[in-house]
């Protein structure tokens, strides 16, 4: 009966977790798209590298809400705390997704005569590059150990 017990409560906590990385990736998925949209605007005015990087504090700041009140609560520490902390993570996630998305549409489209919206699918493909490495960056870094995880109160 003890084992039961255990064992359900293992299995339970297994599906939560699985539940929270699933949101994460749709505010991820909702958050890139919102940096897409915010850097297709910006490319109007300025040249797309600079427009990456201009869209990524909108994007940002949309995600860090979402993020902080549909999966992660914090038990202790300020917001502005994880703020900062959701920001060196993100700087980090920005690197790459940079990288990726400026070899993608700058050199290897072009290599492979790739015309169809090259900017777009390079920043798409750079965008979703960092998901799991920074949902484990986020879970162990910006909502440190001592706070708790938590889906949306409708969802579990």
């Amino acid at each position: 009966m003890v084992r039961q017990a255990v064992f359900g409560r293992g299995k339970q906590a297994e599906v939560n977790r699985y539940k929270d990385f699933v949101i994460f990736v749709i505010i991820g998925g909702v958050a890139s798209l919102v940096n897409l949209v915010v850097r297709v605007a910006f490319n109007y005015l300025f040249s797309y590298e600079i427009a990456i990087i201009l869209a990524f504090p909108v994007a940002l700041s949309f995600a860090f809400i979402l993020n902080r009140w549909l999966i992660f609560k914090a038990d202790t520490g300020s917001w502005t705390g994880q703020f900062g902390r959701f920001l060196i993570v993100n700087l980090v996630a920005l690197v790459q997704i940079f990288v990726i998305s400026v070899l993608l549409a700058r050199f290897v489209f072009p290599r492979i005569g790739m015309q169809f919206h090259p900017d777009l699918l390079a920043h798409a493909i750079g965008l979703v590059s960092p998901i799991c490495t920074s949902y484990w960056a986020h879970k162990r870094y910006t909502f440190r150990p001592g706070t708790t995880v938590k889906s949306s109160p409708g969802l579990r």
